[in-house]
């Protein structure tokens, strides 16, 4: 497979940390949680890395909400309680990382990954990590990125 920057061929894996310096070099340091295919991959499509970016919150049902989900789980049914506060925590971890995206000047995020902790029978914590990356409008191998947009 071509190398990022030229006509060359990717032998191993050290043609691939030699990429890695190139880049930084170039662009400056960053953080990422990409494998090695996965950022070559991204570089190939026109983006590159520009940081590891995240987003938490912490929700706790209450006692008025526990007490309550507490009744209805003594019923079959969804306990729409729970499940509304792990979609406004999910909501809310996300929108924090797209903040500190924005703050990267990010056009996006890849690889995102969720994590949900339970402290106890009633707070959740919600940790959304992914690795902010900026359209460079030029592929690994020198040529015109072709964006598509769906929609």
């Amino acid at each position: 497979m071509p190398l990022f920057g030229g006509g060359g061929q990717t032998r191993s894996l050290q043609d691939v940390e030699q990429e890695i310096r190139s880049v930084d070099q170039r662009q400056g340091a960053f953080t990422s949680d990409l494998t090695a295919q996965e950022f070559w991959l991204l570089r190939n499509q026109g983006y590159l890395p520009v940081g590891l970016v995240m987003g938490n919150s912490v929700f706790s049902m209450g006692i008025t909400g526990g007490i309550a989900t507490a009744l209805r789980g003594l019923a079959r049914g969804e306990l729409t309680e729970y499940t509304e506060l792990m979609y406004d925590a999910r909501q809310l971890a996300l929108s924090r990382m797209k903040r500190e995206a924005d703050e990267l000047g990010a056009d996006g995020v890849v690889g995102v990954d969720f994590q949900i902790v339970h402290h106890g029978t009633d707070v959740m914590e919600v940790w959304a990590v992914g690795t902010a990356v900026k359209q460079t409008g030029q592929t690994a191998e020198g040529s015109q990125a072709q964006v598509i947009v769906q929609g």
